[in-house]
């Protein structure tokens, strides 16, 4: 912590985000997610709130590693993956969005007939990623300017993957940027690739599917995969703060 992140400041900073979290239609959110493998989390940061996030991009102490995402063929922009400890609202944001999501994960999973669950408490699940080597933290901040845009990609990282994901938008749409809309691709077998853009404003956020998930069909339940990206940036600037929920190797 520096004199920012007071043992205070991060308590209070818990208590707005696991409210905001509680608040939300999650029953609404997982019936998005089982039909379309995404939905949006309306008004989970405060303009301000926003702001001072895409702000701690200039801190590079805050961070671990920085991309530059032409450099690997990933898109154009780059992105900085925090290091520990995290800043207060995403740590918050993370530990609080984990419970809701897990019991949706572990449906998925039995649904898919795959053997992995997660507990529900995410201080064990970061304790089962770094037991296998996987310790290094995976939120990020993204940044993008003017002709940028990310390449459809899956964030998977080592052996433990979780299959849920969150960005929130930090940017305001029509005010900071222009373009840059958060797309998705869901490819069924034997099916062309369907398309989804997600619409966030300023402080939304969207959970999703990290690599695929089940959908009934006629003979059962079948899997499918999704990736997720960025469209090109026409104007302005865009940051986004990404949540996954597994660490990396």
């Amino acid at each position: 912590m520096n004199a920012r992140d007071t043992p205070a400041v991060s308590e209070a900073v818990a208590h707005r985000c696991l409210r905001r979290v509680q608040a939300l239609d999650w029953d609404a959110a997982e019936a998005r997610l089982d039909a379309e493998g995404a939905a949006v989390l309306p008004g989970l940061l405060s303009p301000a709130e926003c702001r001072a996030a895409a702000a701690l991009y200039a801190q590079p102490e805050r961070f671990r590693s920085r991309v530059v995402m032409a450099r690997h063929g990933f898109g154009q922009g780059e992105y900085q993956y925090f290091a520990y400890p995290l800043p207060p609202a995403v740590a918050a944001l993370r530990a609080a969005l984990y419970p809701r999501l897990v019991p949706i994960a572990n449906r998925w999973q039995a649904a898919m007939g795959l053997q992995a669950r997660f507990p529900p408490a995410h201080d064990d699940f970061l304790a089962r990623c770094h037991a296998a080597g996987q310790q290094r933290p995976t939120p990020l901040l993204l940044q993008y300017g003017e002709g940028d845009y990310n390449c459809l990609h899956q964030d998977l990282y080592g052996e433990h993957v979780f299959p849920l994901q969150a960005v929130v938008l930090l940017s305001a749409p029509g005010r900071d940027f222009e373009g840059g809309e958060f797309v998705m691709t869901e490819q069924r077998p034997r099916m062309q690739s369907r398309p989804l853009v997600l619409p966030l404003q300023q402080g939304d956020a969207a959970v999703f599917a990290v690599h695929h998930r089940p959908v009934q069909g006629a003979r059962g339940v079948y899997r499918v995969n999704l990736r997720h990206g960025v469209s090109r940036v026409r104007r302005g600037r865009r940051h986004t703060l990404g949540l996954i929920f597994h660490d990396a190797e």
